[in-house]
């Protein structure tokens, strides 16, 4: 292939990127404004400005749109799993990812929109999958850190260092949701949060 046909095949390709990713905003606009079950695909790409059939050269229907968007979120991961694999002692890593990920999550856009994927991941076995593969990934990070804490004795033992990495991750969380349903900032609230888990496992002087 000549250097002109490769051109345009990379302009190509960036063209597609960039109609995909217009369609992927225009829909998570759409789901925050609306509702999952409430957006259609004619509303989808009314606010993307394509046509339906440029939709759906995309994606298949609706379904495909939130199924990538759960992708995307585990591209939003990787910073919170850097911050775990530090190898920082266990109370310095976990105060650290408690204020990033409490960060990311006081924004009100983030708790609607993982609020309606995990609303449909009741309903669609690959959505609840994505889903799950996620927040295992991010407890999976959180464990190692826990059970390294309790090794070198930062942390006290728990019965189930999975499970409390888990408790972790739903505390954070649902003081996410309490902050944006009780319109209190999360800067309100993360003083509490950290207070709380970080007593529960540091080990007793």
């Amino acid at each position: 292939m000549t250097d002109t046909g490769n051109n345009q095949d990379s302009s190509r390709k960036r063209a597609t990127a960039k109609r995909r990713n217009q369609i992927l905003e225009a829909a998570v606009m759409c789901f925050l404004e609306r509702g999952y079950h409430q957006t259609g695909v004619r509303d989808i790409a009314a606010r993307a400005g394509v046509s339906l059939g440029n939709l759906y050269n995309h994606f298949r229907g609706k379904h495909d749109v939130l199924v990538e968007i759960a992708m995307l979120e585990r591209r939003d991961l990787v910073q919170f799993l850097d911050i775990l694999a530090s190898g920082s002692p266990a109370p310095k890593v976990l105060k650290k990812f408690i204020r990033a990920y409490a960060k990311y999550l006081a924004a009100p856009e983030n708790v609607i929109l993982t609020l309606e994927i995990t609303s449909e991941a009741i309903r669609q076995p690959d959505i609840a999958q994505l889903f799950v593969d996620n927040r295992a990934a991010l407890t999976e990070a959180l464990e190692t850190v826990v059970v390294r804490g309790i090794k070198d004795g930062d942390l006290r033992s728990v019965p189930d260092p999975l499970q409390a990495s888990q408790l972790i991750v739903e505390v954070l969380e649902g003081s996410a949701y309490r902050s944006v349903l009780s319109e209190t900032p999360m800067t309100g609230i993360i003083g509490s949060v950290e207070d709380f888990v970080l007593n529960s496992l540091l080990a007793r002087q």
